[in-house]
């Protein structure tokens, strides 16, 4: 078997890729590995809740592993910490990381460049998919998940779980995966957990992203596109 750790945003990407690699007896998944930033106490960009997160590690049965970053890392300490995190799992014998991305070449190079720092390579279950094969694949498999957080410009949509008629409402140029970045989400239930989690909805709060002086230091891939800020919704555990 392959032994690997798991990339775990708790999303709905994530959900979707972990569901096919736990359909794979020759990957030995060890860790669900989260980057949480340590001021908030929450996933980072996702602005979930740890104790949601650490409720989905319960329910699907694998190990959860934190990695906690300061808030709004540079990307030399970002690459500093994770480059210190990987070679612990290579020094645990581990010798591949999973991913739930789709289709960001960008983004893909460059977690590629840093496994290999360490001699760790990547495996990406979803890499290439339409996404809008991907949404109809997820809640065709009884998958539920919520959005957390979107870009300013989409404000309607925060707080709203992902259906059909979400889907067919989100404007043109909207990836139904958010995988531009668009939005982010929380998957609540699934065929990956042994129950549902319940949640309940808190404030709807707006966080502004200044772009840092350097531009070289700045850990969000494609800049030109970056939103300003995001709207988040906060999510509790019920």
């Amino acid at each position: 078997m392959t032994p690997c750790i798991f990339n775990w945003s708790g999303g709905k990407d994530s959900a979707l890729a972990l569901y096919h690699c736990l359909q794979n007896p020759d990957l030995d998944i060890r860790y669900l590995v989260t980057t949480i930033s340590n001021a908030a106490d929450r996933i980072s960009m996702h602005g979930v809740r740890t104790e949601l997160l650490l409720r989905q590690a319960e329910e699907i049965g694998i190990p959860l592993y934190q990695i906690r970053l300061p808030e709004m890392p540079g990307m030399q300490e970002y690459d500093a910490v994770m480059g210190r995190h990987l070679a612990h799992f290579k020094s645990e014998g581990l010798s591949h990381s999973i991913f739930g991305d789709i289709f960001l070449e960008d983004l893909k190079n460059y977690r590629d460049a840093r496994l290999a720092e360490v001699g760790l390579t990547g495996i990406y279950p979803l890499w290439k998919r339409d996404t809008h094969e991907l949404i109809g694949e997820f809640l065709g498999l009884g998958f539920g998940t919520v959005i957390a957080c979107v870009q300013e410009r989409l404000e309607e949509f925060v707080g709203r779980e992902i259906g059909e008629e979400l889907i067919a409402s989100l404007p043109d140029g909207v990836d139904v995966c958010g995988e531009n970045g668009e939005f982010h989400t929380f998957t609540f239930k699934g065929p990956i957990f042994k129950n549902d989690i319940r949640y309940k909805t808190g404030e709807k709060v707006f966080k502004e992203y200044k772009a840092p002086k350097n531009n070289d230091d700045n850990c969000v891939i494609n800049t030109d596109t970056k939103p300003d800020g995001f709207w988040y919704q906060d999510l509790i555990l019920a």
